[in-house]
């Protein structure tokens, strides 16, 4: 059982974050939060709170990256859910153990100062599921 504690963010993949920005802050009335590159999944996410809701738009910044290929194949739109959870090394081992399939066995690191790790969408009723532990938990 992952146990969640909230959601934490929905990710959208999109081609340029600039782009989308308008959008985001002058319709839907978003707060703009700031941009972070997180290098090791080779993207840029923009960071905007709506209520107590944080989406968070995903820039490739290689061509090689996760969200580059995800752009390809499907085109800008939902890529993500991710949920809060404490214990995530636990989460994992305890996922795997019960036969959940995952894309990360060991957390890695991922934007504002999380561990993270997925869960293979086949193992989610076809939605990349991330699972987020936030730096202290």
């Amino acid at each position: 059982m992952i146990e969640a504690k909230a959601v934490n963010h929905l990710g959208i993949a999109v081609r340029s974050i600039a782009d989308h920005k308008q959008f985001y802050v002058d319709v839907l009335g978003a707060e703009y939060e700031a941009e972070e590159v997180v290098e090791e999944q080779k993207v840029k996410v923009g960071f905007f709170k709506v209520g107590d809701v944080r989406l968070e738009l995903l820039e490739p910044t290689s061509e090689d990256s996760p969200i580059s290929a995800f752009l390809e194949k499907r085109g800008e739109g939902l890529h993500h859910v991710a949920y809060t959870v404490s214990g995530l090394e636990d989460r994992l081992a305890a996922l795997k153990a019960g036969g959940v399939r995952l894309i990360d066995e060991t957390p890695r690191n991922g934007a504002h100062h999380t561990k993270i790790a997925f869960l293979h969408p086949k193992a989610s009723c076809g939605v990349l599921t991330e699972l987020c532990e936030p730096k202290g938990d």
